[in-house]
């Protein structure tokens, strides 16, 4: 089954064109990876998937409804979540809090219930804090839930900006370079966590330039080069793929 359709998405800055007539799926229960040289477009499909650009023409469907202009909170809450490439923290809140943020697209309490601290308002406070302190665990962070996010190490405030993600509880979950800024062992680390999140019943969509990491987690594997979709495919094909050799990796056709 399908649970994201990209159809024939295409987008305009100006004079560039930056993405061009781009259609895809991603197979529920599956990892699928958006690679492509720099500028290939990879980062405005993510902008346009997750609402935070609106996509010129094509059409985008999730769970076989069109999600094509809908603002990002509105896409989120229908079951779909990201991370970005540079990390998005509250610096002045804990490790914990930046989690629970993600719980609030699930909250029913109003702002005046807040305000009047009612039962309810606790319920979910505590909810989302059980909720917040099961992922950190999952991803092995539970003993910073206490510590800022401005005195993390750039590692661990990616594993805080993960579980976050994860806090909304979504159906699909878009990676954008969560390996950058990693050293080998971190690296290592975060795709087996990628592995574990799609275990758990989350399917991914990532974008990431570490070739072995990809190569490794991947079901599928879409490549991109200025705006346009060259390849689709398995990642031993993909690997095999003369287009791909020439143009993503610089070969000949011959390697």
């Amino acid at each position: 089954m399908q649970l994201l359709e990209v159809k024939d998405i295409g987008k305009r800055f100006g004079g560039l064109q930056a993405v061009s007539g781009v259609s895809f799926g991603v197979r529920e229960g599956t990892i699928k990876a958006l690679i492509g040289p720099n500028g290939a477009g990879k980062t405005t499909l993510f902008n346009l998937i997750s609402g935070f650009l609106t996509p010129d023409n094509g059409t985008i469907l999730f769970h076989d409804r069109p999600v094509q202009g809908l603002r990002p909170f509105e896409i989120a809450a229908k079951g779909m979540a990201r991370t970005f490439q540079h990390i998005r923290l509250f610096p002045e809140m804990t490790s914990l809090e930046n989690v629970m943020i993600g719980r609030h697209i699930h909250g029913k309490s109003g702002f005046l219930s807040a305000m009047l601290d009612l039962p309810r308002t606790r319920r979910e406070d505590r909810g989302a804090r059980e909720k917040a302190l099961e992922l950190m665990d999952f991803l092995g962070i539970a003993g910073l839930a206490g510590h800022e996010a401005t005195s993390l190490s750039y590692g661990q405030q990616r594993l805080v900006e993960l579980a976050r993600g994860l806090a909304c509880e979504p159906a699909l979950l878009l990676l954008d370079e969560p390996a950058a800024g990693l050293n080998m062992r971190e690296t290592a680390e975060m795709a087996s966590l990628i592995s574990r999140i799609r275990d758990r019943g989350v399917t991914i969509l990532i974008v990431e330039h570490d070739m072995s990491l990809v190569m490794n987690i991947s079901d599928e594997i879409i490549v991109l080069n200025y705006g346009e979709k060259i390849a689709d495919d398995v990642p031993l094909a993909i690997q095999k793929n003369e287009d791909v050799i020439r143009i993503y990796l610089g070969g000949d056709g011959d390697a």
